[in-house]
């Protein structure tokens, strides 16, 4: 039978209270999951990854490669390789960076290879502003690969989530053998705040076939078990359309329309396992909802705060999976919401998704290279309800 599944590894730091920057504790993540093999590219604000890594990897001296690579598309295509080779691979980039890998990005979806990206969002379009803030790649993630799949891609807000979220993108990405993104943004990789490093974390090993174990590797299963190069199996791996032992298939109707409906369906036939959120403040009637992700919702948070403080019933959702969109975690409000506010910094792209269920919300937005802060948003709010005042000016 095959092996694999659910099992727990000791972090790589001592358990307790730390006191880390954003993109280390990004890193951590990744080596308490189990990450053995890391290639990336130095890109600000994401190259502390890189540099924490290479420092860590050589400090526990248990195996792990860390390689730098010639760019990103390299970087990439040496963690897809890693992968087959049986590594928990990540590799870690920006703007820039993520629109060079979105070709492989597809190719390990096609193929469905496990491997964690990290994205810590700057200030665009091109180079752009490579210190600033920003949140303008999330549909870029979502869509930039051509064709029709689904992808995870998980956005943090603290030090702390980007630990715990690092591990999560992981074991999504060896449960359901797929590229999962980590979606962050400067401000998140580059700020300091505690971090608590519990005793042991929760990891998805992949299920894999054992040695001589003749297993499809890409069907009919949802989720078929990966065979590791080098043990023996037979396996063809093509970003062409194959059958489900690997052999091209490109002018096959039907093995095209299993793919699509496989890869689609291992996601959206999950999503109680995938899609998290985090609601504030959602019980009752609300007099208005502020929908915000990442850093943003880090204001968000405290102009609800102030808000209701004000004697406005405001409420905060905050999706922690940006994709799959949790759709009926926010439909399931419908009838309590009156006005909704998306905070966001970008022109309004996560906007789009939530007016298909509350089509009258209203986005607040900064593309400047600057955070939104708390009294703007809290602004926005009370001139969305008609109760503006000097007080929030």
């Amino acid at each position: 039978m095959p092996e694999g599944g659910w099992t727990t590894r000791k972090p790589g730091l001592p358990p307790g209270q730390h006191f880390l920057q954003g993109d280390e504790a990004c890193a951590e993540g990744a080596i308490a999951a189990g990450c053995s093999y890391y290639a990336g590219y130095p890109i600000t604000p994401a190259s502390e990854i890189m540099h924490y890594m290479c420092r860590r990897f050589l400090e526990l001296e248990d195996g792990r490669v860390f390689i730098q690579m010639e760019d990103e598309i390299g970087s990439i295509a040496s963690c897809i390789g890693a992968s087959w080779a049986g590594a928990k691979a990540m590799t870690a980039t920006s703007g820039p960076g993520i629109s060079l890998m979105l070709e492989n990005i597809g190719y390990a979806i096609m193929t469905e290879t496990p491997i964690v990206v990290v994205d810590v969002q700057r200030a665009g379009p091109a180079t752009g502003q490579a210190t600033r803030p920003a949140q303008g790649d999330v549909m870029q993630l979502r869509w930039g690969a051509h064709g029709d799949y689904e992808i995870i891609v998980l956005a943090p807000w603290s030090v702390q989530e980007m630990f715990d979220l690092t591990v999560q993108a992981f074991n999504l990405a060896e449960r359901f053998r797929l590229p999962v993104i980590v979606a962050a943004d400067e401000a998140v990789g580059h700020m300091r705040e505690g971090l608590v490093i519990p005793p042991e974390v929760k990891v998805y090993e992949r299920i894999r076939p054992l040695p001589g174990e003749k297993i499809p590797p890409f069907g009919p299963m949802e989720v078929p078990p990966m065979p590791i190069f080098g043990q023996g199996h037979k396996v063809l791996v093509t970003g062409s359309t194959h059958d489900e032992w690997g052999y091209r298939r490109t002018v096959s109707a039907k093995a095209q329309a299993s793919l699509i409906f496989r890869f689609k369906g291992k996601i959206l036939n999950n999503l109680e396992e995938i899609v998290r959120v985090d609601k504030r403040f959602c019980e009752g009637d609300i007099d208005v909802l502020v929908f915000a992700y990442g850093f943003t919702a880090r204001s968000a948070l405290a102009a609800v705060k102030e808000a209701r403080k004000r004697g406005i019933k405001a409420a905060l959702f905050r999706p922690q999976t940006l994709w799959p969109f949790p759709e009926r975690e926010l439909s399931a409000l419908r009838g309590q919401v009156d006005k909704v506010l998306v905070a966001e910094m970008n022109q309004g792209q996560m906007l789009r998704e939530v007016q298909r269920f509350f089509p009258e919300a209203k986005g607040y937005n900064r593309t400047d290279g600057e955070v939104i802060t708390p009294a703007e948003i809290l602004t926005a709010m009370e001139k969305l309800l008609g109760r503006a005042s000097d007080e929030t000016a």
